[in-house]
């Protein structure tokens, strides 16, 4: 009988000793095992670990390390207690200085690699905390019959499954914080099968400034159920909230379904402030922004310093989101206008534009991955553009933007695959990649995020 499914072949069961030749782009240790490459969960270039297979394919084979025979300098004591289970950091055992150097070769080989590009200079890495610095997460819940508790955390490694977990050292202290209480809330709720998801939002609170403050958070829970919940649940739910101080929205449906319960004054907004720029950006908490706001910071201040804008500029700043990078610009030339596809978006930024007293800058919605050469805002006359797209990038509209003729563009990227793509166009279109390098939004994980500038050379 023919087989019409691939045989499945068992595991090895014994461990491997093997020795790490380098890194790869995720972080995961590369070894070569009787000629065949394996990538091996957990290892660092130049250690002697033994591991087990965890999965075995045609080109490649994947493991995870055992025991640790001959340490790496650069392998640490990992910060969470939770880091060797829990999927929501994957580089918590190398240092950080190991893992700002392994973004910078991934970004800088994608370059070489896929955009041809080398000769340009590299921009020192822009850092912050690597501890207690994310401010936005989507946390899943479950509860488990057999075992009659509650899961409210990420992902473990490789799997659907959710991480036992009581903390969270990348969380900001006051979410962490928060874990194990809202899994003792959730574990008597009568509902507890249909809470899914809590999606987590952080604002930063209103306090006198002084040479001795500290940065003090909002935080907001969205949490989401698939059926109505019983009045008992709604009342633990809403004490729940009192008690820790939490803005309180509930979700019973798709996203336009969001909506506040606690408290019940006040708009549906958390808030951030850019002290460099004099503004304070509100924000709903299903809105994107970004999730490390000290690299949030060091960033604009690192775009609008390759901008180098002049009284005179006219700046165009393309997937403009809330206006994140298009109110400070505002502050620094003559006129700026945002354009992003989400109309809602649209409106954020123009509330944070009138709400800092800003005039000169206008926001605009469009689909970006269209052509858009009929709109208003999309003629000659702007001088310099910046553009922070989704990590698919901006191919489709490069020949566009490149026909403007702007004297110099900044490109935010999350991958960079795609920036290194996209620099190559620029480079076809006249302009030539005079700077990039990495900052470090997510600590721990193997997310790169990188910033780019390009300048005319042939007008």
């Amino acid at each position: 009988m023919k087989k019409t499914r691939r045989q499945r072949h068992k595991l090895p069961t014994d461990a491997v000793e093997i020795t790490i030749q380098r890194l790869s782009h995720e972080g995961r240790g590369v070894a070569n095992i009787d000629g065949k490459i394996a990538f091996v969960d957990g290892a660092l270039p130049g250690e002697t670990v033994t591991a087990v297979f965890t999965s075995r394919r045609s080109q490649f084979d994947e493991l995870k390390v055992q025991e640790v025979l001959v340490p790496s300098p650069d392998r640490v004591t990992p910060p969470c207690v939770h880091a060797e289970i829990c999927g929501g950091c994957s580089m918590q055992h190398i240092s950080s200085q190991a893992q700002i150097a392994l973004k910078e070769r991934v970004l800088h080989e994608q370059m070489k690699h896929i955009g041809g590009l080398s000769g340009y200079a590299h921009l020192p890495p822009v850092l912050s905390e690597t501890q207690g610095y994310r401010r936005k997460a989507r946390l899943a819940a479950r509860y488990v019959s057999k075992k009659e508790e509650m899961l409210v955390g990420f992902r473990e490694k490789n799997s659907s499954f959710i991480a036992q977990m009581n903390s969270c050292a990348v969380l900001v202290k006051e979410v962490s914080d928060l874990i194990a209480p809202l899994r003792q809330l959730l574990v008597g709720f009568e509902g507890r099968l249909n809470i899914p998801q809590i999606e987590v939002a952080v604002g930063e609170r209103m306090v006198e400034p002084g040479p001795d403050t500290l940065m003090r958070y909002q935080v907001a829970f969205i949490v989401r159920h698939l059926e109505a919940l019983s009045q008992s649940d709604h009342e633990q739910l809403l004490s729940f909230a009192q008690r820790h101080e939490i803005d309180l929205y509930l979700q019973p449906s798709g996203p336009d379904s969001v909506h506040k319960v606690w408290p019940q004054e006040g708009v549906e907004r958390l808030y951030y402030t850019l002290p460099e720029f004099g503004l304070r950006m509100a924000f709903h908490p299903s809105d994107f922004t970004q999730v490390n706001g000290g690299i949030n910071r060091r960033m604009i201040s690192q775009a609008l310093t390759l901008l180098d804008l002049q009284p005179d500029d006219v700046v165009l700043d393309l997937f403009c989101g809330l206006g994140n990078f298009t109110l400070p610009m505002a502050t620094q030339c003559a006129r700026v206008v945002g354009v992003e596809g989400s109309d809602e978006m649209v409106r954020r930024g123009e509330e944070n534009a009138a709400a800092n007293g800003i005039a000169n800058a206008s926001f605009y919605s469009a689909n970006l991955c269209v052509d858009f050469d009929e709109s208003s805002w999309a003629q000659p006359g702007y001088s310099k553009i910046l553009l922070d797209p989704p990590r698919s990038g901006a191919i489709e509209i490069i020949p566009r933007l490149a026909a403007l003729r702007a004297k110099k563009i900044v490109y935010i990227s999350c991958n960079p695959a795609t920036l290194a793509r996209d620099a190559a166009e620029f480079v076809q279109h006249g302009y030539t990649l005079t700077q990039a390098g990495v900052m470090d939004m997510f600590p721990h994980t193997s997310h790169v995020e990188s910033m780019a500038e390009f300048v005319l050379v042939k007008p």
